[in-house]
């Protein structure tokens, strides 16, 4: 491993541990020639994960992609990284155990759900992209359905206590 301070290819491993959710081991690193210490990440590797795009074209999916999107829908709200990548773990783990290739469609559909549990201003933004509003009453529309919704489910405890 390369030191990333004076690039020499000699440094020891000093501290192993497995990360939080279990997929890899976090090994802390030391310098042999300059004694900085540095992090490194050790994952196994996954089979690659095909995702079909609207025009048909077949691609590798990428996390990375699927992160910017969500994250230009959360910008400036009140939504911690580790809620956007456990939504993101989600949806890559949902996506694994379906068949290959995934729709793009059918990704868009989970980041929509799942936007819409955790921010409505978020949901409204991503919807707007990925659904191709052209004016104000597609974001009328979504919003009358977003706010049904809403309703619909702040009244349904209400329904299941009135019927005791």
């Amino acid at each position: 491993m390369k030191c990333p301070s004076c690039d020499c290819h000699d440094t020891r491993v000093i501290d192993s541990r497995e990360t939080a959710d279990d997929t890899g081991v976090r090994r802390r690193r030391q310098c042999v020639a300059c004694g900085k210490r540095f992090t490194t990440y050790e994952r196994w590797e996954r089979p690659e994960l095909r995702v079909e795009k609207r025009d048909g074209r077949i691609e590798d999916f990428d996390r990375d992609k699927l992160e910017v999107g969500i994250l230009k829908a959360c910008e400036k709200r009140p939504i911690g990284r580790e809620a956007i990548g456990a939504v993101i773990d989600r949806i890559e783990e949902e996506l694994r155990a379906r068949d290959d290739p995934v729709q793009t469609t059918e990704i868009g559909g989970m980041v929509l759900e799942s936007l819409k549990g955790l921010d409505q201003v978020a949901y409204i933004r991503f919807a707007s992209v990925y659904k191709a509003f052209e004016d104000t009453a597609h974001f009328e529309k979504e919003l009358k359905q977003l706010k049904q919704t809403s309703l619909d489910a702040a009244s349904a405890p209400e329904r299941k206590v009135a019927k005791k």
